[in-house]
């Protein structure tokens, strides 16, 4: 029987902190990042953008990039966005978002760019 391993995550170190599943995992690659939005796009999602400051992650409120891009079914389109956002906010993490219109929920939610903790 395996043990469980701890994250060591707190809230007095920034950098440790994680943002659901995809952050126990290694940082995603280009491809793995244009293969979740094309997933996204695919199961019929609005992808959306957001961004915050690394100190303000533990809270529930983060800065909407532009709206929703209802009805999008480019990836260049969607990652264009997440890159112009990651450029505007470079200090800032970056989450790409599914809206799932039928259940009125989010399908999927992972940071793709990390900022700088502080």
């Amino acid at each position: 029987m395996s043990t469980m391993q701890d994250y060591h995550s707190r809230l007095s170190d920034p950098a440790s902190r994680k943002f659901g599943t995809f952050s126990y995992l290694p940082p995603m690659s280009a491809e793995a990042i244009r293969r979740q939005v094309h997933f996204l796009i695919s199961q019929g999602w609005s992808p959306a953008i957001e961004h915050t400051e690394p100190q303000h992650t533990v809270g529930s409120f983060w800065y909407m990039w532009k709206l929703p891009m209802f009805g999008e079914t480019s990836v260049e389109k969607v990652l264009a966005e997440a890159e112009a956002c990651h450029k505007a906010n470079p200090g800032n993490h970056v989450r790409l978002v599914g809206y799932d219109k039928l259940r009125q929920t989010q399908g999927a939610a992972m940071v793709i760019y990390r900022g700088k903790a502080v």
